[in-house]
C-alpha cells in the first residue's frame, strides 16, 4: 500500500471511527495499527481458541451433539415392551410409581402401550420401531444407551441441565467447557457453532449455548440458514477487503492499548471477535453453500440446498468438523408429544421421525466412509423421555419421563454395536446399566482427552466444572 493509500485509509476510517471521541495520542496510535500489517497484528494478538493439550491421549477431537427438543418418546421408538401393550388402558401398579415425579400427571391415567411395530436390527439386537427404518443401516456403529436418567423434568431447566450441567442458567454450556479445554483447530470458523431446525427455537433460548463465566469467546455462534449465517457479517456498501482489513487492525490496535492499561480478559475476546468476523466473511458464506456437495451426498441425506432444514444442518455440522469446528449442536424441534391437536403420537410423532431418520443415519454413514467418524463423537438424544402411561387429552400422547430413556453416541472409541441399559416391562424404571445425564457428559469429555473433575473454573471463590460434583465415566461404552 503506498503513503497516500495509507493517509486515504487514516483520513476515511480512523477519523470517522475513532477520533470522535479520542484524543490525537490514540489516533496516532491507531496509525501505527494500521501499518503494522496482518501478520505483525496477528503476532501481537493472543488466539484464545488455539488448540491446546488434553489431559490424556484423545480418542476424539470434535462431537456433533443432535439435540432433540422436545424429550423423544422412547417407548414409540427404540424400546419394545410387549407388557406395556398387554396392560394397555389398566392403571399401572403403585410400587412402580414410588418414588417418580412427574410434570403433569395427576396419578389417575392409564398404560398407553405403543401401537408401533418392533424389531431387533442389527447384528446388536438392538430394538427400533417402524418409524426409524434408516436407523437399520447404522445400528450396529452406535452405542445404545437405553437406561438413562436425568434429575429434571420441566423443559427448559432440563435442556439447561444437559447441555450445562445445572438446571440453572447462567453455566457453560457443554460446547464452551469443551473449547475451553482443547481450543479450537478451525481458524476461520467458531470452535462451538449452534445450528437449529424445526418450527421454533428450544426452550432456554441461548442460555443453552452461553459461555456462562468462562470468556464470552467460548459462547456457542449460532448460524442461521441461507446465504448469511451470521446477521451484519456483509460489508457495507464501498468498503473494500482491503480497507475492512485495515480497520480491524486499527481497532485491534485501540483495544490492546485499552487491555494493557486495564487487564480485563474480554477485551482479547472483542479484538478475536472481530478478526474472527473478519475471517468469516469468506469462509461462512463457502461454508453454507452446499452445491459443493455431490448429487449422491444430498440424496444420501435428503437435503436441498437454500431450503433450511435438518438434514441440510446435518451436511453442514460433517463440514464443519473437517473444517476444525470443535463441537457442532443441532437443536431440532419439536419433541413434545403429549397429545392434543398438534402434539400427538398419531400424526406427529411420525412427521418428525421422518424428518430426522434419514438424515441421522447419513450422517453417520457419511462420516465413516469419510474416515471422519473415528475421531468425532456423535450424540443424540433429548433433555428426557416420555412415560409409559397416557395424558388425558383429545388425541394420544406421553407425559415428560427422567428415570428411564434412551440416548446413543456414536464414533470417537464409542464402542459400536454396544447396547446397554434395560427397563422393566413397562419401561419406568432402569433395572440395569443406568446412566446418569452427568456420566455422559464425563464420558465424552474423557473420549475428547479431558477428566472431568480436572477440567475446572473458579468463579466467586469455588471452582466449578461440567459435570458439577457428578458423574463417571462410562466404561462399558468405550473401547
Amino acid at each position: 500500500m503506498s503513503p497516500a493509500d495509507n493517509n486515504d485509509v487514516l483520513r476515511q476510517i480512523t477519523r470517522r471511527h475513532l477520533f470522535q471521541n479520542c484524543g490525537a495520542g490514540i489516533g496516532s496510535m491507531a496509525l501505527g495499527a494500521l501499518l503494522r500489517g496482518d501478520q505483525a497484528a496477528a503476532a501481537e494478538s493472543h488466539n484464545p481458541m488455539a488448540p491446546r493439550d488434553s489431559h490424556h491421549s484423545p480418542r476424539a477431537k470434535a462431537v456433533i451433539f443432535l439435540f432433540m427438543a422436545g424429550g423423544p418418546s422412547q417407548l414409540d421408538m427404540f424400546v419394545d415392551k410387549p407388557v406395556l401393550r398387554q396392560h394397555h388402558g389398566e392403571l399401572p401398579p403403585k410400587s412402580f410409581l414410588d418414588g417418580k415425579r412427574f410434570a403433569f400427571l395427576k396419578g389417575t391415567e392409564t398404560l398407553l402401550g405403543s401401537t408401533r411395530r418392533f424389531s431387533r436390527a442389527g447384528e446388536c439386537g438392538q430394538e427400533l420401531s417402524d418409524l426409524l427404518p434408516h436407523h437399520r443401516s447404522i445400528v450396529d456403529d452406535v452405542c445404545w444407551l437405553n437406561g438413562m436418567t436425568t434429575d429434571v423434568f420441566n423443559h427448559g431447566p432440563a435442556k439447561l441441565f444437559v447441555n450445562t450441567g445445572s438446571p440453572q442458567p447462567g453455566r457453560p454450556a457443554m460446547g464452551s467447557w469443551v473449547t475451553y479445554g482443547l481450543g479450537s483447530e478451525a481458524s476461520d470458523l467458531p470452535g462451538f457453532v449452534v445450528l437449529q431446525s424445526g418450527p421454533r427455537g428450544p426452550r432456554a433460548g441461548a442460555s443453552l449455548w452461553s459461555s456462562g463465566f468462562l470468556p464470552t469467546s467460548h459462547q456457542g455462534v449460532p448460524f442461521l440458514g441461507g446465504p448469511e449465517p451470521i446477521l451484519n457479517l456483509t460489508s457495507p456498501k464501498g468498503m473494500t477487503r482491503n480497507r475492512e482489513r485495515q480497520f480491524v487492525n486499527a481497532v485491534a490496535g485501540l483495544n490492546r492499548h485499552k487491555a494493557d492499561l486495564v487487564g480485563d480478559p474480554e477485551i482479547q475476546t472483542r479484538i478475536s471477535a472481530y478478526e474472527m468476523a473478519y475471517r468469516m466473511q469468506s469462509s461462512a458464506p463457502e461454508l453454507m453453500d452446499l452445491t459443493e456437495e455431490t448429487q449422491d451426498t444430498l440424496s444420501l441425506y435428503g437435503a436441498t440446498p437454500g431450503k433450511p432444514s435438518y438434514a441440510n444442518n446435518c451436511i453442514l455440522a460433517r463440514r464443519m468438523v473437517e473444517r476444525g469446528v470443535r463441537f457442532v449442536q443441532i437443536y431440532h424441534t419439536s419433541w413434545d408429544h403429549h397429545g392434543g391437536p398438534t402434539e400427538n403420537l398419531e400424526k406427529h410423532l411420525p412427521e418428525i421421525c421422518g424428518e430426522i431418520d434419514q438424515p441421522t443415519s447419513a450422517l453417520i454413514l457419511d462420516l465413516k466412509q469419510r474416515g471422519l467418524l473415528q475421531d468425532t463423537i456423535v450424540v443424540w438424544g433429548g433433555e428426557f423421555g416420555r412415560t409409559p402411561m397416557g395424558e388425558v387429552r383429545e388425541a394420544s400422547g406421553r407425559d415428560h419421563h427422567v428415570d428411564a430413556y434412551t440416548m446413543w453416541a456414536a464414533g470417537g472409541g464409542f464402542r459400536p454395536g454396544a447396547v446397554l441399559g434395560r427397563t422393566d416391562d413397562l419401561g419406568l424404571s432402569v433395572v440395569e446399566g443406568q446412566t446418569h445425564v452427568h456420566d455422559l457428559q464425563a464420558t465424552i469429555l474423557h473420549q475428547l482427552g479431558l477428566n472431568h473433575e480436572r477440567l475446572t473454573y473458579r468463579f466467586q471463590g469455588r471452582d466449578f466444572r461440567l459435570t458439577d460434583v457428578h458423574g463417571k465415566v462410562i466404561q462399558d461404552a468405550i473401547t
